[in-house]
This record gives C-alpha cells, structure tokens and sequence, in this order.
C-alpha cells in the first residue's frame, strides 16, 4: 500500500444509541476502538473526525419527508410512521443527528478517495444498509453505505461494486441501485427462507437495462468459514474481474459468527480476517480503491472488538497475529462492562480458514446456493456459470 489508510473515528458516534436492551449496542465500537488502540493497530494513524451530513447529501438516496419525519419524531405526540418508533427502530433523542453523523462518517472516508488523498478509508461505524428511501429498517435509520455510493457516482467515479458480507441481505443498497448499471451490488447472507428481511434470492438480479448489477448468494443456516470462503471465491472475484470497478465498497458486518445471538451462520473471527485478507488481495490484484464500513454483529464483547480490529488492521496493512493475547488493560476494562462475561484469551477462535474451492459439482448444500447464484447473473457479465476457472 503507497498512500496511509484514512481511519474515521470518534467517540462522538457512541451517540447512534437505540437504547435499552436494544442488540444494536454502541459499546461495541468503543470497544473495538480500545483494542485496537491496545494492540498498536491505530498508533501513528490521525484519526478523521466525522461531521453531520447535510440533509441535501442524505437526500441523495433519501426522500426529503423522510427526513423530516425523523427530525420530528423524538418530539413528536404521534406514530410518525416511516418504520420508525418500532422495536426494531425505535425512536430516541437527537436520533437525526446522531444518524447524519454516520453519513458524514462514511462521506468522509469517501471524499479522502475521490481527492486521491488515500487509496483506502474505513469507517466501522457506518454500514447501516438496510434503510429504505422513505423509511428505516433493520436498526438503521439512514443508509451511509448508499449515500456514499452515490456521492461518489456525482463526484467522478463511473463504476463502483459493492460487496456486502453481512448475515442480513444488503437489501437497502439493492434497492437504491437496483436499476443503476454503474453499480454491481453483491450480498452473501443468510438464507431468506431463515432470516429476515426475507429478500436476497439468487433470481434478484437488477431491473431493466441493469440485469446482473445486483447478486444474492444465500447460504444454509450453520454456513463456516471453509464453505462461505468458498462460496465467496466462488462468486465475487470473477464478478469483480468482469465488471472492473474503480472503487470497491465493502460492508463487513461481523453478524455471521457463530455466536451471534441473531442469526445462524457458524463462521469464526478467523473466517473473519481471512474475508478482509481476501478484499485486500482483491484491492491489491487489480488496483481498486476501498471504501470498508462496519455492519451488523451482535455479540458485543467477545466478537465484534477482535474481528473489526481485524478490520482496521488489514487495512491499514498491520497485520494482527491470530494468537496474539487479549491486552490485560483491555480486558478489564471489558470485564468491569460485563463482569459475567468469559473473554477469550486471544485474537483467534483457533478454526482453520483454509477452503476447497468450487469443482463445478454439488458436493455440499452450500454448493447450489453457488451453482444457482452462478448460473443467474454470470452469463449477463459473459461468463460461464459451469466452468469453475470463471
């Protein structure tokens, strides 16, 4: 890597905070932020300080009375409706602000590309990709991910591919592209039958004048690191090969290991960290910019601070090794969070990463999910959905 990484962090974004007992817990990135810290990941790096976005920039996918619902809505006597005041999403102070400010986290990170400043930027508290034009969903009000993409398309950039790696279909920036073909979006999720938001079927494939922009690989329920890697081998490579990109935007929710209490994949923090090696060769193979967000991911201690320093620290090209111990400081200041709660000893899972790659044939379920994903969008990019050298 020629140019340093641009980090967007501060601590003022612990204020997108659902409340309660709501999954979507802000200590997550404060913890993931210590722990990087602890490791070295961050030292030296000067840390981008993100602004609100403006309401004129979060309109660029989002419909101004939307805008103004959520505004209204912590003070309002009413159901605003919108998705909004729900269990999912429910309403809380400052809710507006505190969303523009991941927009303007990610726009940040976006414009340090479009300048040519940096080739790579990471904001770990943007991916929120559910939100729909005109409403929220999925714990997320506005969706930074598309805003980013779409400021980027008005700013000089022609071709952008979006990879979402998250457990839930990226079904938000699906939609703000679905008939866009300057934009390829690919999701790997859960499967639809087993989780919501119940979209991502490998027949969704874009509209019209846009077949093959958008790409759905559904995985089983208990999906690990071996067949997932394959899978995504199997898949986003070549697509991103055939489409050539100049900015790759990747969302890296973490909601797919094994014990996050909210969905059903068994991937490990190690599946993990070979995903974010895995865009980075991709980045480095063919001289893609990277734009990296965060996501979902739900267990809060023991997970999400290792695998998104594991983020940070494959993007930054400071490598993290596997069995390096948890910090002591780190630790207990986790466990004085959650007393209760047994922490891992080290930056591993202690799983084996390594993957078969796709013969062709339908050895294991997860290889229909590959053949139909395949055999759907490849031959709309000129590719041979059969043969597994495309």
């Amino acid at each position: 890597m020629g140019k340093p990484a641009a980090v967007v962090w501060d601590r003022s974004f612990l204020g997108y905070d659902l409340g309660g007992d709501h999954p979507l817990n802000p200590v997550r990135l404060d913890l993931t932020v210590r722990l990087a810290t602890a490791l070295g990941v961050l030292q030296g790096v000067e840390l981008r300080v993100p602004e609100a976005a403006s309401d004129e920039e979060i309109e660029l996918v989002h419909r101004p009375g939307y805008l103004s619902a959520v505004q209204a809505a912590p003070t309002a006597g009413w159901d605003v409706g919108h998705g909004l005041g729900t269990p999912d999403n429910p309403v809380f102070e400052r809710m507006h602000e505190a969303s523009a400010l991941v927009v303007g986290g990610s726009l940040v990170a976006a414009r340090a590309i479009a300048s040519g400043e940096v080739d790579r930027a990471v904001n770990i508290a943007g991916g929120l990709h559910h939100a729909m034009p005109d409403s929220a969903a999925g714990f997320c009000v506005y969706n930074d991910c598309a805003v980013a993409i779409e400021w980027l398309l008005r700013n000089g950039v022609e071709r952008i591919a979006y990879v979402d790696v998250d457990v839930h279909h990226g079904d938000g920036v699906q939609t703000a592209f679905w008939d866009d073909p300057r934009v390829l979006t690919v999701s790997l999720h859960q499967h639809p039958m087993s989780l919501w938001p119940g979209t991502g079927w490998a027949g969704e494939v874009g509209g019209a004048g846009a077949e093959g922009s958008a790409v759905n690989v559904p995985l089983p329920a208990g999906t690990r690191d071996g067949v997932w890697l394959r899978a995504f081998h199997a898949t986003v490579p070549a697509l991103l090969k055939a489409f050539r990109p100049q900015v790759l935007v990747t969302q890296c929710g973490v909601d797919t290991h094994r014990e996050d209490p909210l969905a059903d994949l068994a991937l490990s923090v190690d599946g993990h960290r070979a995903i974010y090696q895995a865009f980075r060769d991709l980045v480095n193979e063919h001289g893609f910019k990277w734009l990296a967000l965060g996501g979902g991911g739900y267990e809060l201690l023991r997970v999400v601070p290792r695998s998104w320093t594991h983020l940070l620290a494959t993007v930054l090209d400071r490598d993290v090794d596997p069995n390096r111990p948890l910090p002591a400081d780190w630790v207990a200041h986790a466990t004085r969070i959650a007393p209760d709660w047994p922490l891992p000893a080290s930056m591993t899972d202690e799983c084996d990463a390594g993957y078969q790659p796709w013969g062709g044939d339908a050895v294991e379920p997860v290889d229909k999910a590959i053949r139909d994903t395949r055999r759907a969008v490849f031959p709309l990019h000129g590719l041979d959905p059969d043969d597994p050298r495309d």
